[in-house]
């Protein structure tokens, strides 16, 4: 059974014709070519598919576009916090700090301190282990991501 379903994705309309169990995940990599994204683990374990819906981190490999699009959901993924082909703060503080690696992970754990610095402009080391704590990485050992996340969080005020 195919479904309409309407999301907005990265500021635009986006009008998908689709199963209602269909990830979006699935949806963002192969029908909007948007990469950024990851599949790593396929059940919302490590978050590489973390993408925000209306400002709050979501593993995008576990939700079904016939849950979320009634809404019409805001979904933002990595390629939509570029603004007129600048870096976001938190994309440049990863850069800047090393915590990027093998970019696995990275488009997650931006996201995610994302979400943290929208709510909390000035978190503590600890607050930022807990938000980034779903959030897996192999290579960095995350003190350089924690410094990232700190240096972004200066870099907004």
């Amino acid at each position: 059974m195919t479904g309409s379903y309407r999301i907005i994705v990265n500021g635009k309309q986006v009008d998908i014709s689709c199963p209602p169990g269909r990830t979006l995940l699935d949806i963002i990599r192969e029908d909007l070519g948007l990469t950024g994204a990851k599949r790593g683990c396929g059940i919302g374990a490590c978050g590489a598919c973390t993408v925000l819906i209306d400002g709050k981190p979501r593993r995008s490999c576990r939700i079904k576009i016939g849950e979320i699009a009634h809404d019409s959901p805001h979904i933002t993924t990595i390629e939509g916090l570029e603004q007129d082909g600048k870096l976001h703060p938190i994309q440049q503080a990863f850069i800047d700090c090393g915590a990027i690696q093998c970019g696995f992970c990275t488009p997650g754990m931006v996201l995610a301190a994302k979400a943290l610095l929208d709510s909390n402009p000035d978190p503590t080391r600890e607050e930022i282990r807990t938000a980034l704590s779903a959030n897996l990485c192999r290579c960095t050992g995350y003190q350089q991501i924690f410094q990232a996340v700190e240096k972004a969080a200066r870099l907004l005020k």
